[in-house]
């Protein structure tokens, strides 16, 4: 169920982001890459409603590009730990509200298309 914004927020969403991740607690899958798809819903404050200026908005290119960066730049055991990581990267842009994160690890079960997790943060 998508984020739902209210007067003053815009939602803001990247889905599917596919990369390769070292990932996993099990011997077989340290120090192996696997794919995963990330999702990111935010509910982002509205500086200036209707300012057709980059500098105005979270910009999801550049949301993206630090989704990957942390995401190749690190190893983590569970899906649980890389969502909590990416919701606080999220979270650190002053406009960012809320954000919920999936992480899906794709290649895990032979008869599922993904497992993993899906969390909601909040700003204070």
């Amino acid at each position: 169920m998508p984020l739902r914004p209210t007067q003053g927020l815009r939602r803001l969403y990247v889905h599917d982001l596919e990369m390769m991740a070292d990932i996993g607690v099990y011997p077989e899958e340290k120090g192996v890459l696997q794919p995963i798809a990330v999702s990111v819903d935010l509910l982002v404050m509205e500086t200036e409603p209707g300012a057709d200026d980059l500098a105005a908005v979270v910009c999801y290119a550049t949301l993206a590009d630090e989704i990957r960066s942390l995401v190749t730049g690190t190893r983590v055991n569970l899906v649980e730990t890389l969502a909590d990581r990416i919701a606080r990267l999220c979270l650190a842009d002053g406009r960012v509200r809320t954000a919920r994160v999936r992480v899906e690890k794709r290649a895990v079960m032979p008869d599922a298309r993904a497992v993993g997790v899906e969390i909601e943060r909040s700003a204070p």
